[in-house]
């Protein structure tokens, strides 16, 4: 008889977790997977995909209003926002669908229930069963956060229920300057919303690069989203179906929806991890790891957002792989978490890869850069007034590319080839021996010859 009844138990069924558990029963693991919820997790439930679908549902209005400048005579067109919930929760299904058959195919198990510790081998389910399990990984991710509790927080609604909600709002307000602030503000302009964005610090998007943080913030201003930034929400009045945000500058926003997007916290609550031992970081209250996502207690491992390392959907798969070869393959493999390249789905949108330019001043004694600003043949032809960014920063001793941000159409899908360059520790001299492909935007990023600034540290005497 075995000692336990599984080798793995995962804790949570999204991106991370059902790519551990379907490596592990590769390996030949006996595997099982917790879910409470709905397979996929944050990235395909109620995160990445669906944001994308209305993303892309959004940038319609773009092309409609384009289209004149090319010849075409599109009649008034409308718009019905539960079509487009509708259609979005079809996919979802479909996605959902395929998750838990992949991981079943694997060999797999899925219980639809939450999962607790009751000691370190011990797992309790929601249906009173008990099990035990030789390993365990924590992929439960993370939650919407909605920080300080104000008066009327309740009336609030957050990434999670924003999918979900019944009419599209006329107004809304948003509060938040990160990736999935600005991401729904573009959304719900792009669908004809009057946006509001709300964010305590001088400008959006910190830790971006300093030119795409005052890029993108010129080019939503531009499209008729108001940025007040320096303030926040201290209070929140309900009218019937209306609501008045209160500012700490004194001043007053009526809406028809708030949302709050500013930061997740880790899914370690009632989880029962005192009664397995297993250590909270105290600077980002994840999971506290080692560079093989172990716990400190050396048979449960945890990735993904629950450890609040990098909360990224790519990064949980990575670790998710990464662990299931170390444990049940029989191969060390530790995570490089370093050169992740990143996308902001906002319009325009922000692709970005390795180190801003005041991050490489800081670690390089010699840093050049090379920007440009332009704007695009399409527009030349719409008379939309935007522009593209590209830059490249680069280690001014080695002449290597450590760093490339760009702001403009499908910029994600181009740092992401951009990114094996960086990641292969590609030179400027290696872009600029490469051809131009024209006419596009992305050339731009091989015929930039002259440095537009360039930084030398003097050594300290």
């Amino acid at each position: 008889m075995a000692e336990f009844d599984v080798d793995l138990f995962v804790i949570g069924g999204g991106s991370g977790g059902v790519r551990a558990a379907r490596i592990a029963a590769g390996h030949g693991a006996r595997v099982m997977v917790a879910e409470e919820y709905r397979m996929g997790g944050t990235c395909v439930i109620r995160g990445c995909v669906p944001k994308k679908l209305f993303v892309l549902g959004s940038h319609v209005h773009f092309e409609i209003a384009d289209a004149a400048g090319f010849g075409w005579t599109i009649p008034s067109a409308t718009f019905d926002w539960r079509t487009l919930v509708a259609n979005k929760d079809k996919e979802i299904a479909r996605l959902e669908g395929i998750y838990t058959t992949n991981v079943e195919k694997s060999g797999a198990h899925i219980v639809k229930t939450r999962a607790v510790f009751e000691d370190p081998h011990t797992l309790r389910l929601a249906t009173g069963e008990a099990l035990t399990a030789k390993h365990i990984l924590i992929a439960t991710g993370s939650a919407p956060n909605h920080g300080q509790m104000i008066p009327g927080i309740e009336h609030v609604i957050s990434s999670n229920e924003v999918f979900h909600l019944e009419e599209l709002p006329k107004r809304i307000v948003i509060q938040g300057g990160g990736y999935i602030a600005l991401e729904f503000a573009c959304i719900f302009a792009g669908f004809g919303s009057d946006v509001t964005v709300i964010y305590r610090g001088d400008n959006i998007l910190r830790g971006f690069d300093e030119d795409v943080r005052l890029h993108v913030r010129a080019e939503m201003e531009r499209e008729g989203i108001t940025v007040l930034t320096g303030c926040t929400v201290s209070k929140v009045d309900r009218h019937g179906n209306e609501f008045t945000s209160h500012l700490t500058n004194g001043s007053s926003i009526a809406s028809d929806k708030v949302m709050f997007a500013i930061g997740r916290h880790p899914n370690v609550a009632n989880l029962g991890l005192e009664k397995a031992g297993v250590a909270i970081n105290p600077r980002n209250g994840g999971i506290a790891v080692d560079n093989f996502s172990r716990s400190s207690v050396p048979h449960i491992y945890a990735i993904g957002d629950v450890t609040h390392r990098i909360n990224l959907t790519p990064v949980a798969i990575r670790e998710g792989h990464a662990f299931a070869d170390t444990v049940f393959g029989k191969r060390p493999v530790e995570v490089d978490h370093a050169t992740i390249p990143t996308a902001v789905f906002s319009q325009p949108e922000i692709g970005t890869v390795g180190l801003t330019e005041a991050e490489a001043r800081a670690q390089f004694s010699r840093v050049d850069i090379y920007k440009t600003d332009f704007r695009p043949i399409k527009s030349t032809m719409s008379g939309r007034d935007t522009r593209i960014l590209m830059k490249l920063v680069v280690d001014g001793t080695t002449d290597r590319v450590v760093g490339c941000h760009i702001v403009g159409d499908t910029a994600a899908e181009i740092v992401q080839a951009v990114a094996i360059a960086v990641k292969m520790k590609a030179t400027k001299a290696d872009f600029d021996a490469t051809f131009a492909l024209h006419p596009t935007a992305a050339e731009e990023l091989v015929t930039m010859r002259t440095p537009t600034a360039r930084y030398i540290r003097e050594a300290a005497e």
